[in-house]
């Protein structure tokens, strides 16, 4: 009796997920928000659907913190959804992508209000909620609830573009990505073979030097041994991002500045920010004439870069909207990452 080309398929793929979640077994990382594999936990949707969002494109070591601080403060969605705005943005400053955070909110109040604080556990449920995305919602679903989910991010599409050799341009080989992985899932364990293969790309099938001779799935895979392994997955070229320029106000008062709120939606939404006018393409965007800052930063944002000087203003007739800071307190406003540079920096030119 000849073998059908299922049979040997359905051989490949349990083979594959059976030597990925040996190793896993015996390699996984430990993460603050991850039950080890072969523990008798049980997952908390929660905790996972929180790190998934702060880690979109974001590092595990700068997550870490953050994911910490939050659930200390914030243990349950219930908690995290009663929170005021503005605490939630202070907790998240320095972490960047600001929609993520007001997304949060969002989802979190979703879930209270139309799930009775529990989180749905199918992909399709999971992705009408505000702020969840596809992978997203695979990953949920498959972490927390065991569905087996494609779960795709980059460290996973880069160990199939590798393993299948898949030399389509991205984002065109998305489709291809996903369609070498789906066959590959395991039924039982899904949510461990997701993270295994996460920590494959982050700890072993690295973007640079692969460490292929250490890999347990090195056997069939496609690009082992190629000297060009470190062009996979194939990325369009880069286009060049714009510099915009603009200033900000350093208005100071009996040891207080004046500090704003940037509007909800747009570039660092909702976040308490030093005043200032629009970003522009003109270099000196901002300053008045003959007039010259006291600090500047570069900062590289993900669409363009910016470089913003920091400006000496008097204190307006009528400053609106805002609220008077401590100096010595800056570091409980919760600055966005930009401000804080550019204020430090400005502290160090002073004192030195």
């Amino acid at each position: 009796m000849s073998v059908q080309t299922s049979d040997i398929a359905d051989a490949i793929a349990g083979d594959f997920a059976a030597r990925l979640l040996g190793w896993y077994d015996r390699a996984a990382r430990v993460l603050p928000w991850r039950i080890a594999p072969n523990s008798d936990a049980v997952p908390d949707p929660y905790r996972i659907w929180l790190a998934e969002v702060m880690l979109q494109q974001t590092t595990v070591a700068a997550v870490a913190g953050y994911f910490t601080r939050f659930t200390e403060r914030w243990p349950t969605v219930a908690d995290l959804a009663a929170a005021d705005d503005a605490d939630v943005m202070a907790a998240w400053a320095g972490l960047g992508y600001y929609a993520r955070a007001r997304n949060l909110l969002a989802c979190a109040r979703a879930v209270v209000a139309d799930h009775g604080g529990y989180f749905p556990g199918s992909e399709a449920e999971l992705r009408a909620l505000p702020g969840i995305g596809d992978y997203t919602a695979a990953s949920v679903a498959a972490i927390a609830f065991g569905r087996p989910a494609v779960v795709i991010d980059a460290n996973i599409e880069r160990v199939i573009a590798r393993h299948r050799l898949i030399e389509t341009p991205l984002p065109l080989a998305k489709r291809e990505i996903r369609a070498a992985l789906a066959p590959l899932v395991p039924q039982d364990r899904p949510g461990d073979f997701a993270q295994a293969l996460m920590d494959l790309g982050a700890t072993i099938c690295t973007p640079r030097g692969p460490a292929c001779a250490i890999c347990p799935v090195m056997a069939d895979c496609r690009a082992r041994g190629r000297p060009d392994i470190d062009r996979l997955p194939v990325k369009p070229p880069k286009k060049a991002k714009p510099h915009r320029h603009g200033a900000a106000h350093w208005i100071e008062a009996d040891g207080r500045i004046w500090l704003v709120r940037r509007p909800g939606k747009g570039m660092l939404g909702g976040m308490r920010a030093l005043p200032g006018g629009d970003w522009t393409d003109v270099a000196g965007s901002g300053l008045e004439r003959g007039e010259s800052g006291i600090a500047s930063v570069d900062h590289a944002f993900t669409h363009f870069d910016l470089t913003l000087i920091l400006v000496r203003r008097k204190v307006p007739l009528a400053a609106g909207e805002g609220e008077w800071w401590p100096i010595s307190d800056l570091d409980a406003a919760g600055l966005p990452t930009l401000y804080r540079k550019l204020i430090s920096k400005m502290m160090l030119e002073r004192d030195a």
